[in-house]
């Protein structure tokens, strides 16, 4: 039995782009990846625009609670993304390190989010779901 990566998604406060392109990993690419997200500082929520548009692929992440990023999370990942350049980890990640960048979206609606949205999920497709 082989065990499915996991893809650790980090942003600074694991609200809206870690919470992003891990639901967009779920929903590209089902079963094969375990798709997790933290952040530096966490929020209280998952950002409502970011929860919309990701509802309106089929997937509701409201009830996801962010978390802080730590050494064990980087342990078990066996690839790393952040989603903003120049978050300082808690401890080295032992598999490689994807560096994306995109803003964020703390005060965007859902309009304003899903251009990001499908480029995070373009990325998605191109780095981490093609064979």
């Amino acid at each position: 039995m082989t065990t499915k990566p996991t893809v650790l998604f980090i942003c600074k406060h694991n609200a809206g782009r870690s919470q992003l392109g891990a639901a967009l990993l779920e929903i590209a690419a089902p079963g094969r990846y375990t798709a997790t997200s933290a952040g530096i500082t966490p929020a209280d929520e998952v950002n409502p625009s970011i929860a919309a548009t990701v509802g309106e692929l089929g997937l509701d992440i409201t009830g996801r609670v962010p978390r802080r990023v730590t050494p064990d999370l980087l342990e078990q990942a066996d690839i790393v993304v952040l989603m903003k350049p120049g978050l300082e980890l808690p401890a080295e990640p032992r598999g490689p390190v994807l560096k994306w960048s995109f803003p964020d979206p703390t005060s965007w609606s859902p309009a304003d989010v899903r251009p990001m949205r499908n480029a995070v999920a373009e990325r998605i497709e191109r780095e981490l779901t093609q064979p």
